[in-house]
């Protein structure tokens, strides 16, 4: 009995020391992701001169506002956001939904000579392409049809790099459903149509969830793209208007920061609505091939 006892209290003890090996993982982890946000947050609460204090100040001693009645009164950062907004959704809806389109039909429709393997590494292989590789066409291709410095223009651009990856992640998602639940649809009468409709989308709604935030994410953080296609404030991005704060002259740390706080909240909100099924749709089969 006492070895037997010995035995368990070991054996809790090291249940313990891995539970405990694993929250201080995770807090380091967090602190290690938040810390950042944490900073920009404060520093556009301060004065410019607290901002460079040695040693710094960790929370605000003296809040203000200036920085973002700079950055969103005096400055048109409301219309970078906006135009960031735009894009971002445009993008988002357009990649999702040629995305879904697409990886459905690759993960369950046959194809002769090996094709699906074909045009699912063709597919996959823009996304081994460096962006700036493709900026001289892109500018070339925007150019002649007289879409420079305009926000479809950044939609379009921004869709052809996302759309290979919405496309691979329903194509995993899909192929994780059972076909069985669709054939029973159709033998009760339901299109091919239908019952991708009514079968097989509401099924993939975490893989839906899980690729928006992404595909979302990306076209909202999109830097170079913006900065070759949009040449004024009329249809520049979020990220391009707050680079222009670092000039030749100074660099307007507070508005800097001010904006960058602010173009997390949209993100942020975005991941708790469609948190329930971003969680579940991570967890499916996105790695797939």
């Amino acid at each position: 009995m006492t070895m037997a006892k010995t035995i368990h209290a070991r054996s809790r003890t090291k249940e313990v020391l891995i539970r405990l090996s694993a929250y201080l993982t995770i807090l380091v982890a967090l602190v290690v992701t938040l810390f950042p946000i944490y900073w920009i947050a404060s520093n556009s609460f301060k004065f410019d001169i607290d901002i460079f204090a040695v040693p710094p100040e960790w929370l605000p001693v003296n809040p203000t506002l200036k920085h973002y009645d700079q950055a969103f009164i005096q400055r048109p950062f409301l219309r970078y956001a906006l135009n960031s907004f735009l894009v971002a959704v445009g993008t988002t809806m357009v990649s999702v939904t040629f995305g879904t389109m697409a990886g459905y039909a690759l993960a369950r429709f046959s194809y002769p000579w090996q094709w699906r393997k074909q045009i699912s590494f063709w597919i996959l292989s823009t996304r081994m392409m460096p962006p700036i590789v493709s900026i001289i066409p892109l500018y070339l291709f925007f150019n002649y049809f007289d879409m420079l410095n305009t926000k479809s223009a950044l939609i379009v651009a921004y869709t052809a790099f996302n759309l290979p990856f919405a496309t691979w992640m329903m194509k995993s998602y899909f192929q994780d459903l059972p076909v069985e639940l669709e054939e029973a649809a159709i033998v009760d009468g339901d299109t091919r149509w239908g019952a991708f409709l009514h079968v097989a989308l509401p099924l993939a709604r975490p893989g839906l969830a899980a690729t928006a935030i992404f595909c979302l994410i990306i076209s909202w953080n999109e830097f170079l793209l913006s900065l070759i296609i949009t040449l004024t404030e009329q249809s520049q991005t979020l990220p391009i208007g707050i680079a222009g704060r670092v000039t030749q002259y100074n660099t307007y740390w507070g508005e800097i920061s001010a904006a960058g706080f602010m173009a997390c909240v949209p993100i942020v909100i975005f991941a708790f609505i469609v948190q329930k099924h971003l969680v579940r749709g991570l967890s499916l089969g996105a790695v797939k091939g």
